[in-house]
């Protein structure tokens, strides 16, 4: 039987363990954010729309299926996928304006 004590070590490990994964998931989604703004700037200049419906079905279908091998569920992963996206077109919309 785990002690008081004992459990709250392992709380504690893993709070740890969490938040420096936390740290990693931002500085991927930082890192995602500037390629975009690359892709943003491609766009204006070519007079690409910022939403191409396909390539996010696309990007979500691939993400759902990775999410299964993770044991994530389809509509967690479909919401996250959507709030990326949601904030990659307001990067790209903002790069157009200042064209």
């Amino acid at each position: 039987m785990t002690t008081t004590k004992g459990a709250d070590q392992t709380l504690q490990i893993n709070r740890k363990k969490i938040d420096s994964l936390d740290k990693a998931l931002i500085a991927l989604l930082g890192e995602r954010e500037r390629v975009v703004k690359d892709i943003g700037i491609y766009k204006a200049q070519n007079n690409i729309p910022a939403l191409q419906a396909d390539r996010f079905k696309q990007v979500v279908e691939k993400s759902v299926a990775a999410g299964k091998k993770e044991d994530l569920s389809e509509t967690f992963i479909t919401e996250l996928m959507n709030a990326i996206h949601k904030e990659s077109l307001r990067i790209e919309e903002e790069i157009k304006a200042k064209k």
